[in-house]
């Protein structure tokens, strides 16, 4: 599910069939096939309360094939593998005898994003058209049903001939992303192989599965898209399930108005189904009382909100689609019932009113190529961005360019210098223009975020992200028009280069230039670091430059390495493994953002640390639950959960044991530092906010040592804040800015109790370092990852 959270015969169960059927005209060659070993399955989740007998993952691409032979209606794909390496399904129904197989939408996609006016014309005139429609399987591994639901979802629209599914399929063409999760369906968890909930990667896309999902939306830029979740029971009385659109607050980049005209009444549509159906459930009061589903815009005020563009329907909206997550209500075959019944509402919703939607989602790109927003203050949107590139290190913009180009945003450069509101840019300056079909999803990913702490009581999750400030480069609006010669970019390569006869500095300016010190490390080079966080080498060019030409940094020579640069080594890091525990992998972000910075990363369970201890690492990252150093006794954290109070205390006395042996230690966020206390390694006070407060602040910071590369009214990011006070043992390495605004986007109620207040420490009489900051968080904050990366180095 989003968030607050026995067997009958399914309708149209999945099996295997027998007949056959040719292949449609233009349909693509079959799939390679990749078996699971179906030993390594689990029957059921540790972490659900139910659990049935869903398919297993090793059965679906068998299924698939079966159905595929019967159907000429049919198309199977394996698009990409997963993080763990298993094949990402994706099917496509559409029926070649009516319309055309794919019903004239690829030439009218065409005209949506070059004249948008004339395809709505067209469209006005015309229903011998089909719209494209996409169902996403089970995000969430633990939440079998919606992946069952589209199996027998597939095969009845490949093969049945009954007035309501041919109806369908001469409307629509329907896109199944099969299962999104293979990884979590296979380990029965929630995330995938990396340890990620895929289901607020949208606005970064670090996963591959993540990758695949936003290339089928840009590839078909779906006019409905259903997410399919679970389970949501009673949250009101007798509705049952839960049908999106969202409570407030709605993201300002969206054109709300166009998408709730139609979101609401398809949901209204979705319930009318289910309750239709409402004698097909099993006897179990739970259905049997059902009155209706919960709708949160109708039947809640806040706390399921549309704001971040983390969720997967959310940012199927920045692409024009009527995004909504369905969430049934239980985890078992009337589970599946319910969202089989969902789906064929929309379904049928969308199939009557094509024209209408369409239209109006096209809309949504007529007013951005036009730069018309007509719910929106003026000067809300900026005519343009303007994207600077650092010379020495373009890393981080080049990154930047690439992800918006890889988001369906345009993106141009100048190949002169230009000067705009009396500043001059350099000749290979980026620019995003803001009169384009995807506005608003160019705008959500470049904007510095608002906050919104005043308007609404409860958030769900982030409420503030900036790419420019969490990544580290520079976007800068303009309200003027950037009247300038430009060129089209479709992809940055970026290539590294050394120049000089050294010693080399490699500058502490990116998660790539710490990678490259890594790299460098890891095969042998001599690096040193100096006060300032900057690294040096008197390594001869042609041993570095390998690795400096990957690095796409531009090496130059110092004139000399400073007598304060101490000697690094190739350090061997630890991570406290989060098993699971509140269905998420707590500390799979930092991580991910250690291996970014091409450190040697080990997931250590608590278990390991109290029967193993930490010999061999020389570092070791606390970043996750403080439940980890307590007794979990349940079930479903037994792998990797303290099982009693002996384990404790030699985990205790383990992790005691390794910093008194000059052992490094790091804790990232509040409840990191909370269990950092229960250690005794520290006797700070340690602060937290709200569980649902997060945002972008303002940061002093010293500017050496820990904050190397980092300076005074600079940036961090917050997830239930934490501030330290009673730090007279520590050396206090950053504060939040002493000033009423510290807080610049997001929401945080009483955030003025941390102003001024520590935010990054180390205990001076040992190697403790508490980071109160999100220095790692989902794999979103490159800006911040070099804290992390300081921290280890720092002697």
């Amino acid at each position: 599910m989003k968030k607050k959270k026995k067997k009958i015969a399914g309708i149209l169960a999945v099996s295997l069939l027998t007949t056959t059927v040719p292949w449609a005209t233009g349909f693509a060659d079959s799939p390679k096939w990749t078996n699971v070993n179906v030993y390594e399955e689990q029957d059921g989740s540790k972490f659900n309360s139910e659990n049935y007998d869903f398919v297993k993952f090793s059965k679906i691409g068998a299924q698939l094939k079966e159905i595929e032979k019967q159907s000429n209606r049919i198309k199977v794909e394996v698009r990409g593998t997963s993080a763990d390496g298993h094949p990402l399904y994706v099917v496509t129904i559409a029926d070649p005898t009516t319309q055309g197989k794919f019903g004239k939408i690829l030439a009218l996609r065409k005209q949506m994003f070059k004249n948008p006016g004339k395809a709505q014309e067209w469209i006005a005139n015309n229903q011998d058209f089909k719209v494209p429609i996409m169902i996403n399987g089970s995000i969430h591994g633990t939440e079998f049903a919606g992946t069952d639901a589209i199996l027998q979802l597939i095969e009845r629209f490949a093969t049945e001939n009954d007035e309501e599914t041919k109806n369908i399929l001469a409307n629509n063409i329907l896109i199944f992303n099969v299962v999104q999760n293979p990884d979590g369906r296979v380990d029965a968890t929630r995330f995938n192989g990396q340890g990620i909930d895929l289901n607020r990667d949208f606005i970064t896309q670090s996963q591959p599965e993540t990758r695949e999902t936003v290339e089928l939306i840009k590839e078909w830029n779906p006019m409905v898209f259903l997410d399919t979740h679970g389970y949501v029971k009673n949250y009101a009385p007798n509705l049952q399930g839960l049908i999106e659109p969202c409570t407030p607050p709605h993201n300002p980049n969206y054109e709300y108005d166009l998408y709730n005209k139609w979101a609401y009444k398809q949901a209204e549509a979705m319930e009318a189904q289910i309750m239709s159906q409402k004698d097909k459930f099993s006897s179990s009061t739970l259905y049997q009382n059902m009155k209706g589903v919960y709708v949160p815009q109708r039947n809640d005020k806040d706390g399921w909100d549309d704001y971040p563009p983390i969720f997967t329907p959310m940012y199927a909206m920045y692409h024009g689609a009527y995004g909504h997550t369905l969430e049934t209500p239980t985890n078992d075959w009337d589970g599946v019932r319910w969202m089989y019944n969902a789906i064929i509402g929309a379904l049928n919703f969308a199939t009557e009113n094509k024209q209408a939607m369409i239209s109006d989602q096209i809309e949504m790109f007529k007013r951005g190529i036009n730069f018309d927003h007509p719910f929106h203050k003026d000067g809300f949107f900026p005519k343009a961005y303007i994207l600077p590139v650092n010379e020495k290190d373009p890393t981080v913009t080049h990154k930047a360019v690439n992800h918006l180009i890889n988001n369906d945003i345009e993106v141009v450069q100048a190949p002169k210098s230009f000067t705009l509101d009396g500043k001059t840019y350099p000749k290979g300056t980026f620019i995003v223009k803001m009169d384009q079909a995807k506005a608003g999803l160019a705008n959500t990913m470049l904007w510095d975020g608002e906050d919104i702490t005043n308007t609404i009581n409860a958030m769900y999750d982030i409420s503030a992200w900036s790419l420019p400030e969490l990544w580290g480069f520079e976007a800068i609006p303009t309200q003027s028009e950037v009247d300038v010669t430009t060129t089209r970019v479709n992809n940055i390569s970026e290539q590294g280069s050394v120049t000089g006869k050294g010693p080399y500095r490699i500058p502490n300016s990116s998660v790539q230039a710490v990678k490259l010190v890594n790299t460098l490390l890891q095969q042998g080079v001599a690096v040193k670091r100096d006060a300032n966080g900057d690294f040096y080498t008197d390594a001869a060019a042609n041993k570095i430059s390998a690795a400096v030409k990957e690095s796409g940094l531009q090496i130059e020579s110092a004139q000399k390495v400073p007598q304060d640069a101490v000697a690094l080594t190739n350090l061997k890091v630890a991570i406290l493994k989060d098993g699971g525990i509140s269905k998420v992998q707590s500390h799979s972000g930092t991580k991910l953002s250690l291996k970014r910075l091409g450190f040697d990363v080990t997931e250590v369970t608590p278990v390991e640390v109290a029967e193993n201890g930490l010999t061999g690492f020389d570092v070791f990252v606390y970043s996750g639950s403080s439940s980890l150093i307590t007794v979990i006794a349940s079930a479903s954290s037994k792998e990797f959960g303290l099982q009693n109070s002996s384990q404790v205390a030699k985990l205790k006395a383990n992790i005691t044991d390794f910093v008194s042996r000059g052992g490094k230690y790091i804790a990232v966020g509040g409840t990191a530092s909370q269990a950092t206390k229960t250690l005794g390694l520290t006797d700070d006070t340690i602060n937290v906010g709200g569980s649902d407060s997060n945002g972008i602040v303002k940061v002093d910071y010293e500017g050496t040592g820990l904050t190397g590369g980092y300076g005074q009214d600079d940036i961090g990011f917050v997830y239930r804040p934490t501030w330290y006070t009673n730090t007279g043992n520590d050396k206090v390495a950053a504060k939040y800015a002493n000033t009423d605004n510290f807080f610049l986007a997001g929401h945080w109620r009483n955030n003025r109790n941390a102003k001024g207040q520590a935010v990054m420490v180390k205990e001076q009489d040992k190697d403790v370092t508490l980071i109160g900051l999100e220095a790692g968080f989902r794999d979103h904050t490159d800006y911040l990852f070099r804290l992390l990366s300081n921290a280890i180095f720092e002697k």
